[in-house]
């Protein structure tokens, strides 16, 4: 098993890791993002099994001990699984997640207390702003938030956006066909009046590029495809509705 390394923006990084029996044939990668700032942030976890290989591939890019926080989408294996090992390995480092997470399940959870969040609040991270952003159930857990790192206008999407197969690291064609695709198969979201309407809140940051945790990354009008993403919700919500009325 090999972890891919690619610079997605100026001193961000995907490690991937692709997954060939998941979806087979066409397989299903993990990727995790690093913000390699003054205070490092490794977004996504990834499960315990792929720890031996992501944190290799962290080490080539800096030590790992200079890793100061960790977050990820939502309280899921291959979202946080491996958090106590990376704990382990940067004595430094700390969780850092919505106020929800860490009341229900992280301040037991992590190994050392994280850190709660509030609802737009913003991490000077040295040289870089991450602001994070609760997302309820979008996709699918109560307790699901993303960040948005301001300078390079980068959202880390978690579980949104979803294809599976092994594309390029980062793509400008739109994966809105391909996330549909994805979708259809794993029914991973969570459909509620609030889905559509939370997506277009994140599409009004206006992001460059969006940071996917299960296929290729995103670069060029964020708003415009996330705003398309939000529609499709909106018409499975109502295509629901009529179907159970």
């Amino acid at each position: 098993m090999e972890t891919k390394v690619d610079e997605i923006a100026e001193r961000i990084y995907r490690f991937s890791t692709f997954a060939p029996e998941i979806a087979a044939p066409a397989g299903f990668t993990f990727n995790q993002f690093l913000i390699d700032a003054e205070e490092p942030l490794l977004f996504h976890c990834g499960p315990r099994s792929l720890f031996p290989f992501v944190s290799k591939a962290l080490a080539a890019i800096m030590p790992i001990e200079r890793l100061r926080w960790i977050s990820f989408g939502h309280v899921e294996a291959d979202e946080c699984g491996s958090m106590n090992l990376w704990l382990a390995a940067a004595p430094q480092a700390q969780v850092v997640h919505g106020q929800t997470a860490c009341m229900v399940s992280l301040n037991d959870l992590a190994d050392r207390p994280p850190r709660a969040l509030g609802n737009g609040e913003i991490m000077d991270i040295g040289g870089r702003r991450v602001r994070y952003i609760d997302t309820p159930h979008v996709p699918h857990a109560w307790e699901s938030g993303l960040i948005y790192e301001e300078t390079t206008r980068t959202l880390f999407c978690g579980d949104l956006l979803t294809q599976i197969g092994e594309g390029p690291a980062v793509t400008k064609e739109s994966v809105l066909e391909a996330a549909m695709t994805a979708e259809n198969v794993f029914q991973a979201t969570s459909l509620t009046p609030m889905t559509g309407p939370t997506i277009r809140m994140l599409a009004a940051l206006e992001p460059r590029r969006l940071a996917v945790m299960h296929g290729s990354s995103f670069e060029g009008d964020g708003a415009a495809l996330l705003s398309q993403l939000a529609d499709y919700y909106d018409a499975a919500l109502a295509a629901k509705r009529q179907t159970s009325s």
